[in-house]
């Protein structure tokens, strides 16, 4: 760049600028500025009064400067150097400090800021840094599982567009994980882009499992360099699943093996604690010396009380790791003797027996007409009372739905019993007879009146209760009669008649009432006559009363008459 003053200006300044190369200048400045951020160099010089103009550059690796920004202190004017990578991205201010935007890589180089007089040159120069934040590291190419006892790759950490380059870490659970050999292998590698001069960092790790690494996370971090200082980036943990060889085989037995019964389906189902688990096993049934082989599980429907004893399950390909578990399958059977519906005679003896056999101890329950009975009937002469409905019951209480019941219905049959009975009222006007009857089925009864035969309709019959009610009729002979009670049902009639007397205290009775209707009449005679007189009395005494009004009324009169004679004399 040439100054637009005249020719011997140009001289001095190629005479001053020949010189400053060879002239020590301030000790070395660093300006550190992030990626894509402004850098600014201030120029660290006073500036003299006899200034003429200023000017920065930058040097080549081979040592030759190039200029890029000049201004004049007269003309206060600016003029930037046609240097491309430049281009629009400088300004130099008044006091001459150097901007330029837009911080690339390249810019990592030795300015140096010149104030120019007419005798003298000065100069400072700068060192610029440029840094550049790497990505988050991220945990590519995961292993979808790692073996236990296998060295087997984990992953690659990898950060991005980092200047300077930076440095990776793996961390288990949080630990630095170091080189181990056949355990922990590491490989790292960078690549700088050539166009942006921006490093990309790759860690490989090749790891050995073990069942200790189940759930655990693992994360990586790089370690880079900013304007600032160091700085750490961690990436989001990751957790592998481990897979590990079976070293135990287990079984089960669905539902429980505690409350099996006959008829229910049972499910065995055997498991190996490997990851991922056997997909298939050999199963072994009681008294079956060769395994069956399936999936998980083995399903044997409506077992039987045959069924119980030990059922066992191995893998296919190692026969000696197995299990094994004992089964019971519960069993309950009642057998009531007798049972259905049985008709017994009065007084007949009736043994009942409720007979138990089960896999356990087993609860007995005995009903008659859904009551609970205190203990097991026992019948050696049965009554009208016994008859009804008997449930025997028995359940095992360990094992759900397991239960049975027997039922005896008892119908105890009996001729009819005729028993008659009478009581006299106290009045001695009504006597009372009463039939009782035993006998089932119930007996029909019917009065009749010996000799003339007809039926006594009305009558009061009590309720039919364990084979026995009665019938009542109320009566009032007036001569001596024989009553019939018959009772009849299925089985036999019964016949039984009573002698009932007339009533003795008839004429007594007659006699009283006839001498209570004289009273009575007498009574209303004397009412009456006691009447007629109170009247004739009530009469006399008002024609009375009449007369002597008039006597009193004349008497008036006569003192009136002599007073207005006394008047008519004075």
């Amino acid at each position: 760049m040439e100054s637009k003053a005249g020719p011997s200006c140009r001289l001095v300044f190629c005479l001053l600028i020949a010189a400053a190369v060879l002239r020590p200048g301030l000790g070395w400045y660093t300006v550190n500025s992030a990626y894509g951020d402004t850098i600014i160099m201030p120029c660290r010089l006073d500036v003299p009064q006899n200034l003429m103009f200023g000017k920065w550059k930058y040097e080549k690796p081979d040592g030759s400067p190039v200029f890029i920004a000049f201004r004049s202190s007269t003309k206060k004017s600016v003029q930037y150097d046609d240097v491309p990578e430049y281009r629009d991205r400088l300004s130099l201010s008044e006091n001459y400090t150097l901007s330029i935007s837009n911080a690339r890589i390249s810019d990592e180089k030795r300015f140096v800021c010149m104030l120019v007089t007419e005798d003298n040159v000065f100069e400072a120069p700068t060192i610029v840094k440029v840094f550049k934040q790497p990505s988050k590291p991220e945990i590519v190419s995961q292993a979808p599982f790692l073996e236990t006892e296998q060295l087997k790759k984990l992953g690659d950490c990898i950060s991005k567009d980092s200047y300077p380059d930076g440095n990776i870490t793996w961390y288990r659970n949080g630990k630095v994980l170091q080189p181990l050999e056949g355990v922990v292998v590491l490989i790292f590698k960078k690549q700088m882009d050539p166009v942006t001069q921006l490093y990309t960092m790759t860690s490989s790790l090749e790891y050995k499992a073990t069942k200790a690494d189940i759930q655990m996370p693992f994360t990586c971090s790089v370690m880079y360099y900013g304007p600032s200082g160091q700085k750490t980036l961690q990436s989001e943990q990751v957790i592998f699943d481990i897979y590990y060889p079976t070293e135990q085989v287990t079984i089960q037995v669905l539902p429980s093996k505690n409350a099996i019964k006959e008829g229910d389906n049972i499910t065995l189902k055997c498991l190996g604690n490997g990851n991922p688990p056997p997909e298939e096993f050999l199963f072994y049934l009681p008294g079956q010396p060769e395994g069956i082989r399936s999936s998980n599980t083995y399903t044997l429907t409506d077992v039987r009380r045959n069924a119980t004893g030990d059922y066992r399950c191995s893998l296919i390909d190692k026969k000696s790791m197995i299990a094994s578990t004992a089964v019971t399958v519960h069993y309950l059977d009642l057998s009531l003797n007798p049972s259905g519906e049985v008709t017994k005679q009065i007084g007949d003896a009736l043994p009942v027996s409720c007979t138990i056999s089960a896999s356990r101890n087993a609860t007995v329950v005995w009903m008659k007409d859904n009551i609970r009975l205190r203990s097991s009937p026992s019948f050696s002469s049965l009554h009208y009372q016994d008859a009804g409905n008997y449930v025997c019951e028995t359940a095992l209480q360990e094992v759900e739905g397991l239960k049975k019941r027997e039922s005896l219905t008892l119908i105890v049959e009996g001729k009819p019993q005729i028993k008659m009975t009478k009581k006299t009222d106290p009045s001695g006007l009504s006597k009372t007879i009463i039939c009782h009857v035993e006998g089932f089925p119930k007996p029909a009864i019917q009065w009749t009146i010996t000799g003339s035969g007809s039926v006594i309709n009305q009558t009061e019959e009590s309720p039919y209760i364990n084979g026995r009610y009665y019938s009542k009729i109320i009566i009032s002979p007036e001569e001596n009669v024989t009553l019939t009670c018959t009772a009849e049902n299925q089985l036999e009639r019964t016949v039984n008649s009573l002698n009932v007397s007339a009533n003795e205290n008839r004429e007594k009775v007659n006699d009283q009432a006839k001498l209570i209707v004289g009273i009575v009449v007498g009574l209303l005679l004397a009412a009456l006559v006691a009447g007629v007189v109170y009247w004739l009395y009530m009469k006399k005494s008002k024609t009375a009363s009449k007369h002597v009004n008039k006597d009193l009324g004349n008497m008036e009169e006569n003192k009136k008459l002599e007073e207005n004679n006394h008047k008519t004399e004075a």
